[in-house]
Parts: structure tokens; C-alpha cells; sequence
């Protein structure tokens, strides 16, 4: 297992896109944690707090998808440096002008928002490239997934660290600090700079043409909504327990868990289609979450979080195959984005949502959306089996790259991919 991953990082330029992309989405990945933690620090409701990091959430959703379109069209350095430079200055401003004025602090979590750079989706573009091999790239994009957790992990680890050691707005000065500097790493490197998508067929819809990706994305705005649901959730649980740092610890318990899952998914190569794979992975996902409800004592609650999170990194490294699968050709960045807007909008909700339900009924109620928010992404799969049977194109084995200037290629699995 070890080996294997070790093979993609040893491949040229591979550690530096991956190190640079998930610090450079780093303010992204605690963005959540850090509005609803400065939020309460300022004075405010957990209402007011699931509503900012809803706004944020929706901005994301909003700008993800536009912005993917555009790196699509005129390349990476172009798009992802400047969107990642104005993503900050908008949290800047929410951290310097704090709640003092709700237009303002709405307006700069929502210029965050929309400016948040597609990393995500821009690096899950660039591993054909660099890696050529397709058991490479199907490895790569579990070895993402992985990482993900190790950021999922750390990050609230790392906020709430800065919280203690400073104040919650030098947590969020710092992470999108840091933040800018991952995505100045990923733009000046030659592929990203090299980087071209494949030829597209005009259309307004681009990448949501497709009937396979559109039933993926709404399986994962629930995925998404749980995942926002627990944030709340988690601060509710640790103001229950009287401790700031149960939140961060109890967020790392369920990084750590996807962590371990992520490592045993990507351990081995999986025969069959990664639709019904994704049936199964989502079903466990959705019972994780459900004894989460219980709210038992610290250390249990940590045990059942980290059991919470196993199946997660499974799950999203599932649903990358499935997107490259269904995505129409040249809108591979586009259709990345377009997952990472469902999760943005899936979460938005969960929060928005399980912010009343703390205040109108208790800490086990907004646990309780994250576990039908699991319940839901499944019924979604098997509602919509057929339509993702389908996929747009089968991948090849990969041979060149879009950065190969004599035979570009769309990213993916394949070469020359047929719509």
C-alpha cells in the first residue's frame, strides 16, 4: 500500500501539486469551523453562525462552478492565483470588521466564498498529466482523497490551536494566509502552467449536460449536508461538555477516521463499475452517522465520530472516478467544480439547518440531520442506478496529456475520449 503511493509522489512535480492544492485549499476545508468560531467569540446566536457559514457555503457553491468554467477555457495561473488573493481579502474583512455591521460581514464571507480558487478540481485535472498510467491516476485520486482527511484532520486542530494562542480572527488572517501561498505553488509549477483542457462542444450547460453527473451531484448535496450539520453540531456538543477543545478533537476524530478508510480504499485496485461501488460505500457512509445521535461522553463520542468518518474518503475518491466517467469532454475541471458546489451547497444547508435545530431542540436533534443526510444520498444512488449505469465515455489506459502539445487530450483515463 505504502508503496504505491510512494510511486505517485516520487513522479515528477506530483508532491508539489499535491502539498501545494491542499494548502492552498486549506482556508476552504476550516472555513466553516472558523466563521462559526468567530461567530460565537463575537457574541453571536449559533443561527447567526450556521447562517454566515451558509452564506459562505453558497458563495462557494456559486463561484466553484464559474470559476472551474474559466480554468477550463483560459488556463490555471490565470484564474486560481487571483481568485485565491481575493478569497482572502474577504475574509480578511470579515475578521477585521467582525459583526459590527451583518451587511458587511455578509458581504465579505460571500466575496470569500465566491473566490475561493478550484484547486480541488484543477489538481484532479492535472494528474493524467503527470502520472500517464491509468492505475496511477485511479491510485492518485484515492491518494487525494486521503489527503483531504489529513487536511480535514489538522485543519480544525490547527484553527482552534490559533484560537487559543491568539483570537479567532488571527486564526482566520493566518489560514488564508497560508492559504494564498499553497495556490502561488500550484500556478507557478510547469504543469499547471502547461496545462490546456481538451477542445469542448459549445454549450451553455456545459458540464451539467450530462444525465450521470447530474444524479452523482445530487447524491452528494446530501453527503454535503451532513457534513455541514456536524459542524454545528460539534460546537453545540462541545459547548454541552464545557471545553473548546472537544470541537477540534472531536473534527479530527472524524478526519482521522476517513483517514484510515482512504488508506484501507486505496490500498487495492477494485474490479467492477465505481457506480454500484459508490451504492455500497454511501449506504455504510449514511449508518456511520446515525450513532452520532447519541451524544454519549467524550471519549465514546470521539470513538463514534472517527467510526463516522471511515467511509467518507471511500466515498469521495469513489465519486471522482464517477465524475471523470460522466463528464462531457473539455469540461473536466468545470464538472470537479460542479461536486465541489454540491458539497458547498449541501453543507450551507446542513448548517443553516442544524443551527435552529440545536436552539429548538438539542445537540442529539442537529446530529440527527447529519444522519439523514446520509440516509438520503443513498436513496438518491438507488432512485437514479440506471442513469449513472451510463457513463459518457469507458476510460482507456492514459498515454499523453492535455500538456502534450501534439496530441492533447482531455483529463481523465483516457486518450482521445469520445463524447
Amino acid at each position: 500500500m505504502a508503496a504505491g503511493y510512494l510511486d505517485i509522489l516520487r513522479a515528477r512535480h506530483a508532491a508539489r501539486l499535491l502539498t501545494g492544492t491542499l494548502v492552498g485549499r486549506l482556508p476552504n476545508g476550516t472555513a466553516h469551523i472558523a466563521i462559526v468560531l468567530f461567530t460565537r467569540a463575537e457574541g453571536g446566536s449559533y443561527t447567526l453562525a450556521g447562517a454566515l457559514a451558509a452564506a459562505y457555503g453558497l458563495a462557494t457553491a456559486v463561484g466553484q462552478p464559474l470559476l472551474g468554467r474559466a480554468v477550463d477555457l483560459y488556463g490555471q495561473p490565470r484564474v486560481q492565483f487571483p481568485a485565491a488573493v481575493f478569497s482572502a481579502l474577504g475574509m480578511a474583512l470579515f475578521a477585521v470588521a467582525g459583526l459590527g455591521s451583518l451587511p458587511l460581514a455578509y458581504a465579505a464571507v460571500v466575496l470569500a466564498g465566491v473566490a475561493t480558487p478550484p484547486l480541488e478540481g484543477g489538481l484532479r485535472a492535472l494528474w493524467p498529466s503527470v502520472l500517464k498510467r491509468e492505475d496511477q491516476v485511479h491510485r492518485a485520486y484515492a491518494m487525494d482523497a486521503v489527503a483531504q482527511e489529513i487536511m480535514f484532520t489538522v485543519g480544525p486542530l490547527l484553527v482552534t490551536l490559533l484560537v487559543s494562542l491568539w483570537s479567532p480572527a488571527a486564526a482566520l488572517l493566518v489560514i488564508n494566509a497560508i492559504g494564498v501561498l499553497g495556490a502561488l505553488s500550484v500556478v507557478l509549477s510547469e504543469p499547471s502552467r502547461a496545462w490546456r483542457s481538451a477542445p469542448r462542444e459549445a454549450h451553455w450547460l456545459g458540464a451539467l449536460r450530462s444525465p450521470g453527473l447530474l444524479a452523482l451531484l445530487g447524491a452528494f448535496f446530501f453527503v454535503g449536508l451532513a457534513l455541514g450539520s456536524i459542524t454545528v453540531a460539534g460546537v453545540a456538543y462541545a459547548d454541552d461538555h464545557g471545553r473548546e477543545s472537544v470541537y477540534g478533537w472531536l473534527m479530527a476524530a472524524l478526519g482521522l477516521g476517513a483517514l484510515i478508510g482512504g488508506l484501507a480504499y486505496g490500498a487495492r485496485q477494485w474490479a467492477g463499475a465505481p457506480e454500484r461501488r459508490l451504492r455500497v460505500v454511501v449506504g455504510l457512509l449514511a449508518l456511520g452517522y446515525l450513532p452520532l445521535t447519541l451524544t454519549p461522553s467524550v471519549p465514546v463520542m470521539a470513538a463514534l465520530a472517527a467510526l463516522a468518518g471511515v467511509f467518507l474518503a471511500p466515498a469521495i475518491a469513489c465519486s471522482f472516478l464517477v465524475v471523470d466517467r460522466h463528464a462531457p469532454r473539455g469540461t473536466v475541471t468545470e464538472a470537479f467544480s460542479w461536486l465541489v458546489t454540491t458539497f458547498g451547497v449541501g453543507a450551507a444547508a446542513g448548517t443553516a439547518v442544524a443551527g435552529p435545530a440545536v436552539e429548538l431542540g438539542s445537540t442529539a436533534w442537529s446530529f440527527a440531520v447529519a444522519g439523514a443526510g446520509g440516509v438520503a444520498a443513498l436513496v438518491v444512488l438507488l432512485a437514479t442506478g440506471k442513469v449513472l449505469a451510463a457513463p459518457v465515455r469507458t476510460p482507456d489506459v492514459v498515454a499523453g496529456s492535455e500538456n502534450d502539445r501534439n496530441g492533447a487530450v482531455e483529463p481523465g483515463f483516457s486518450t482521445g475520449r469520445k463524447a
